[in-house]
């Protein structure tokens, strides 16, 4: 130990409601060099989703109605809210947004732009799995094999509570319009990137180690994640006052029934 006392690593575990853990990954997300970089000098196209609206605050630096920043989600079954109570998808453009379409956004897609897409599953080796219920490939169909040919970078904020013990590959073999019977018909595209989970977004945020514990829960604890935080005393008090803060002010987030 050269004559150091070593320090003692502190540890509590925090419970992060779904609105507070969507916080958490939005502000992870837009700090992000990559992204911070995108802002300045390249593009960042932000797809629908509950979570990436979150993102979008954080880059915008003001609120935005994230209850109809969506398309596909899930209620007491999986639904898709329609285009006319949609927000339009916002693409920053050197820092300024501007509601692009896909067909505008691929042909100035180059490396160095940042693609924010959410997913439904994220499985033990870290593949995201995307939900498709448009026999076209949805938006999925539309930006995946651009963006990989041109070197895009996707990063993909996704709660730790969509873990499941499948594999994705596994899963998209499994599904597709043509091999379900019953239920909603919809395939799975496997999409890999830079993931950042809460795990990822108490690390980036505010320097200690976060582990996935449990989940789970009532009332505003309903899909809320607990996770074990470590790491040096003082930054472990930091991290756990304000992830408990954020927790009881962050707003319950809805979507409008259609």
């Amino acid at each position: 130990m050269n004559g150091m006392a070593q320090a003692r690593e502190e540890q509590a575990v925090v419970v992060v409601p779904p609105e507070a853990g969507k916080r958490l990954i939005g502000r992870a997300v837009a700090r992000l060099p990559q992204v911070q970089k995108a802002k300045e000098s390249g593009l960042i196209v932000v797809g629908w989703g509950t979570t990436n609206a979150y993102v979008l605050e954080e880059l915008l630096g003001r609120t935005v109605a994230k209850e109809r920043y969506v398309a596909g989600y899930i209620a007491e079954e999986l639904r898709v809210l329609p285009a006319n109570l949609r927000e339009p998808m916002v693409v920053l453009d050197h820092g300024e947004p501007k509601n692009l379409s896909w067909s505008e956004i691929i042909p100035r897609l180059s490396s160095g732009d940042v693609v924010i897409k959410g997913g439904n599953a994220l499985d033990p080796e870290g593949v995201v799995g995307v939900y498709v219920a448009g026999e076209d490939g949805g938006t999925v169909g539309k930006f995946l094999g651009p963006v990989l040919a041109k070197g895009v970078e996707v990063v993909i904020p996704i709660s730790r509570a969509k873990s499941v013990h499948f594999s994705v590959l596994e899963m998209a073999k499994r599904l597709g319009h043509g091999k379900l019977a019953f239920g909603p018909k919809i395939g799975v595209i496997p999409l890999l990137g830079t993931v950042i989970t809460e795990t990822e977004a108490v690390s980036v945020l505010y320097g200690v180690r976060a582990e996935h514990i449990g989940g789970g829960g009532v009332g505003r604890g309903a899909g809320a994640v607990v996770l074990l935080l470590s790491g040096a005393k003082d930054v472990v008090e930091h991290a756990f006052a304000e992830i408990k803060a954020l927790a009881h002010s962050e707003p319950a987030l809805s979507i409008p029934k259609p």
